[in-house]
């Protein structure tokens, strides 16, 4: 039960909003509950309307890598907001933000500014589609890109799905060209190329799937992506909205040595502010306008104060940073392991650096087919029980929880006790 500060809130929220909520998984649906309104966070903790405090792992869903209000950060944004919000305009900020990135990912060597994750994604698919001349788009079942219409597709049975809209709103004849495929299912991606791949102008992937619970890639799945599209003429995208910058300063691709034609970057490149690009070839990303024939625009693209806060989040981003994110994360998956052994429950921990899923599955899961027979009642119960030990954990079997560098050993042993306690009340 939400606190009555937060139910008060929730009242007046749904009057104007659908939900009471601007994104949909905030409303708690998942679990069976209500939404806790947050004041202020700091570090690890977020505090609730009434003021009582939680240790987060939800993370802002993963930008905050370096702990809420990192006060480094907060110094660059303030300092950007006195020289004025918004200019219209290029900036030298919007110069060595690009530059960093390239320095990070080499595989970025031009790249354009956009405001959210789904932008970044739908702009990438619209420049594939235009430098390949092709019109289908691949994508994998239980992936989550962004709400563009192209991208919103449930996959079917058998090795690929056309034209199946996963929301009212979209007609068919926006996705008629977007097929699905199940996560690391390499044979059906191998005959779709066989049988299509002159139709092809993409593959959008995320290298660790982290809207389904976290899936990391089974070996080979990524680099066969590369090159079933450089052989056929087609783009390889990986979405690193998510691990972009988390497993590694270069993201998944650097932690797995693979390297696409396009990436989309978000979250934490964005420092906690909007902020996200794509980017990729030089040739392919020549053909976006004003250099191009593809159009993509924004007003606030490259927001001064945006780009402040990331530059000061990736300097914080050594070595050092992602081993210790590392060390976290194993400690708090071993825990929860333990706690489910203890408590004698049926359940598997999947973890890649600081990014894990608690599933209610024997596992190991691979695919959303695998997922998706999890038990979300028994998860439900769980997040409850972590939500009245003051652990805030993200609000869905199928999301992703996050660890920061903010984090404390000890209170991942609390948060580890909180679980263990949770999973024993049933």
């Amino acid at each position: 039960m939400a606190d009555a500060a937060s139910m008060d809130l929730l009242a007046r929220a749904e009057r104007r909003m659908p939900g009471g909520v601007n994104s949909p998984v905030r409303a708690f649906r998942a679990v069976g509950g209500n939404p806790v309104f947050v004041d202020r966070a700091k570090g690890s903790r977020i505090y609730g309307a009434d003021g009582r405090e939680y240790l987060d792992y939800v993370c802002s869903w993963g930008p905050a890598i370096l702990g809420h209000a990192a006060p480094k950060v907060v110094e660059a944004v303030q300092r950007a907001a006195e020289r004025g919000l918004t200019y219209g305009a290029p900036t030298e900020l919007e110069v060595r933000f690009a530059e960093r990135i390239g320095e990070l990912y080499p595989s970025i060597e031009m790249l354009r500014a956009v405001s959210s994750g789904t932008e970044a994604t739908m702009s990438a698919l619209r420049v594939a589609r235009g430098f390949t001349g092709r019109s289908v788009i691949v994508k994998f079942d239980g992936g989550y890109h962004g709400h563009s219409d192209a991208l919103l597709v449930k996959a079917g049975s058998g090795p690929a799905t056309f034209g199946n809209p996963d929301s009212a709103g979209v007609p068919s004849s926006i996705v008629e060209h977007t097929a699905t495929l199940g996560y690391n299912d390499l044979p059906a991606l191998k005959e779709l190329f066989r049988r299509r791949g002159s139709e092809i102008a993409a593959v959008i992937v995320e290298p660790v799937a982290g809207n389904m619970g976290c899936v990391p890639p089974v070996p080979g799945f990524l680099e066969s992506i590369v090159e079933l599209c450089r052989a056929h003429g087609a783009l390889s995208i990986f979405d690193e909205v998510i691990t972009g910058c988390r497993l590694a300063p270069g993201g998944a691709q650097e932690h797995f040595g693979v390297r696409p034609d396009l990436t989309c970057l978000g979250k934490i490149v964005g420092g906690g502010m909007p902020l996200a690009l794509y980017g990729g070839r030089r040739d392919v990303m020549s053909q976006v306008s004003p250099l191009g024939p593809v159009y993509q625009a924004g007003t606030l693209s490259g927001n001064p104060v945006a780009v402040s806060a990331a530059l000061a989040t990736l300097e914080e981003l050594d070595r050092d940073a992602y081993a210790k994110l590392d060390r976290l994360g194993q400690s708090l998956a071993e825990g929860l392991e333990r706690a489910l052994r203890d408590t004698k429950t049926t359940g598997v921990v999947q973890r890649i650096g600081s990014m894990l899923t608690l599933f209610f599955n024997p596992g190991p899961v691979q695919s959303w087919n695998q997922i998706k027979s999890s038990d979300t009642q028994r998860f439900a119960r769980f997040h409850r029980g972590l939500l009245e030990r003051s652990v805030y954990f993200p609000p869905s079997q199928f999301e992703t929880a996050f660890v920061s560098l903010a984090h404390t050993q000890d209170e991942l042993d609390r948060t580890i006790d909180a679980a263990r306690e949770a999973l024993s009340a049933g």
